[in-house]
């Protein structure tokens, strides 16, 4: 069988190396045909799975002593329609493989994070969003999915079928495996990048106009002197860092701008202007806050962070994301403020990051399940509207839950 695998297999470790786990059995399968065989060998045996993409989440979502299912053997993009602006591709496509091949079409991804060496079904499962009040994640833009489900079924899920779409949109893996995505796409387009330094009370001043007149805001505030560096974050020489905001605004470039490759200053194609590269030297944690409170739950955190260096030593990161109607978005319902914070590895980050956590617990937050988050079942009930809805889909897809693990199922089963 393509890309099966025998018992006797190497441990699994995510990009950030928090998270690591001895699987009984790993596979790449290379073709539709074997990763419908090997689920359904997997249910047979009534054997746990769990699906991994770029390992890019630091929650224990692919974690399995069972089967681990790996993304990377499915790749490619399979079909644009130009009209329609929508693509197709097979669940292990990087976001950066896109790239060229949509602006070919005159197309190009809505928006895009950090990140680009995600793997698109991972991307879509955890929610990965990028910046911008009218701008929806990644999972928003889904509108269309072929998977095999834990009964073994594979089945089709479009527009035409609603309910189901929403729960697929955001499911961490809890559904089945993907086969196959169609996401909605825009015309190409081209950014004009601002980077800049401001004072924290000036960004604050400003919270409304910055969040409304541009394509893309978004920005680090620096609790330290040495916070900047953490991110890989281009500071200015002898300028103090400590209480400044490295702020990033990013609008459509006109036709007549010619490229421009200056640092800060970039005009470029959208998806060379989206990604950054990040060592792998941070745990982070993202909450949601409904964007009314955004500015307010900033604020709060400002003052606990600054109470709790040097544990609070990385940047905290402030995006925002339009609403969408996902079940288990973060987004799900009106935009939000995200809020993200960053755990030193190899230190007891605990106490800071659960002092966060009740904190914005306070602002009602949701958390992004691909971040650290301490999410309980009464909170989970609480703060998303629909995740009964979700289970009780998930319960059809998958009734012996074998697509949960320890983490998922305090959840979810």
């Amino acid at each position: 069988m393509a890309g099966s695998s025998g018992p006797a297999q190497a441990s699994w470790t995510n990009w950030a190396g928090n998270q690591a786990c001895t699987p009984a059995r790993r596979a790449a399968p290379t073709s539709e045909d074997a990763a419908v065989g090997l689920v359904r060998s997997a249910i047979a045996a009534g054997e746990p799975l769990r699906l991994a993409a770029a390992g890019h989440s630091v929650t224990p979502v692919c974690l399995t002593g069972g089967l681990l299912l790996e993304g990377g053997g499915l790749t490619g993009v399979v079909g644009v329609d130009r009209e329609r602006r929508r693509v197709r591709a097979l669940p292990g496509t990087t976001i950066g493989a896109f790239g060229d091949r949509l602006w070919g079409e005159g197309l190009a991804f809505a928006n895009q994070g950090d990140i680009d060496t995600q793997q698109i079904a991972g991307a879509v499962a955890t929610g990965t969003h990028g910046s911008g009040i009218s701008l929806g994640s990644i999972s928003s833009s889904l509108r269309g999915v072929r998977l095999v489900t834990g009964t073994g079924d594979v089945i089709e899920i479009g527009e035409d079928r609603p309910d189901l779409l929403h729960a697929a949109q955001v499911s961490v893996g809890m559904l089945g495996m993907m086969l196959e995505l169609e996401i909605e796409v825009a015309a190409a387009y081209r950014l004009r990048e601002r980077i800049e330094h401001r004072p924290y009370g000036e960004v604050m001043e400003q919270w409304d106009a910055l969040v409304a007149s541009h394509r893309h805001f978004s920005f680090f505030w620096l609790p330290s002197e040495r916070s900047g560096e953490l991110y890989g974050l281009a500071t200015p020489a002898a300028v103090p860092m400590t209480d400044t905001c490295y702020v990033k605004v990013y609008d459509e470039a006109a036709d007549h701008e010619p490229d421009d490759a200056t640092p800060g200053r970039r005009v470029d194609r959208s998806y060379r202007i989206y990604p950054a590269v990040f060592d792998a030297n941070f745990h982070e944690l993202e909450y949601f806050v409904p964007m009314a409170r955004g500015r307010e739950a900033v604020g709060a955190m400002r003052e606990l962070m600054l109470a709790r260096l040097p544990d609070s030593v990385f940047p905290m990161e402030v995006r925002t994301t339009a609403g969408d109607d996902a079940y288990l978005s973060s987004n799900y319902g009106g935009a939000t403020t995200v809020i993200s914070v960053s755990g030193v590895p190899g230190t007891d980050y605990w106490p800071y990051l659960r002092e966060v956590d009740a904190l914005l617990g306070t602002f009602g937050a949701r958390v992004h399940w691909g971040k650290l988050h301490f999410l309980t079942r009464r909170q989970l009930s609480e703060r998303y509207p629909e995740s009964e809805r979700f289970i009780a889909i998930r319960r059809e897809f998958d009734p012996q839950g074998l697509f949960l693990n320890d983490h998922l199922r305090e959840l979810f089963a």
